[in-house]
C-alpha cells in the first residue's frame, strides 16, 4: 500500500501524518493526508490546487516535475515524500 510521509520541516507548522493509503494517484494520497489534517493542504498546495513553489514531492525517489498535474500514478508499494524545497544562493 502506498505511503505518504512529510519531512521534519513541515512539522514545525502543522501535524503531518504518515498515511498508508490505497490511493492509485498522488492526488489520492495527498487527499488522504489532508483528510487526517485539513490544515496541511494550505502548506502543500496553492489556491489553484498546484504544489506550492517551495514544496518538493518525490515518488519512489523521483522528483515530481509537473506541479499542476497530481495524477502521477502510484505503485502498490510507492513511497511519497513531501518536503520544503530549499532555495537561495
Amino acid at each position: 500500500m502506498p505511503r505518504i510521509l512529510f519531512t521534519q520541516q513541515l512539522r514545525r507548522f502543522t501535524v503531518t501524518p504518515e498515511v498508508d493509503t490505497p490511493a492509485t494517484t498522488l492526488q489520492g494520497a495527498l487527499d488522504a493526508a489532508f483528510a487526517a489534517n485539513p490544515q496541511l493542504r494550505g502548506y502543500v498546495l496553492d489556491e489553484q490546487g498546484h504544489v506550492r513553489r517551495h514544496v518538493s514531492i518525490f515518488i519512489d525517489g523521483r522528483r515530481l516535475r509537473d506541479r499542476a498535474c497530481l495524477a502521477e500514478p502510484l505503485g502498490a508499494e510507492s513511497e511519497i515524500y513531501v518536503m520544503q524545497a530549499l532555495t537561495g544562493g
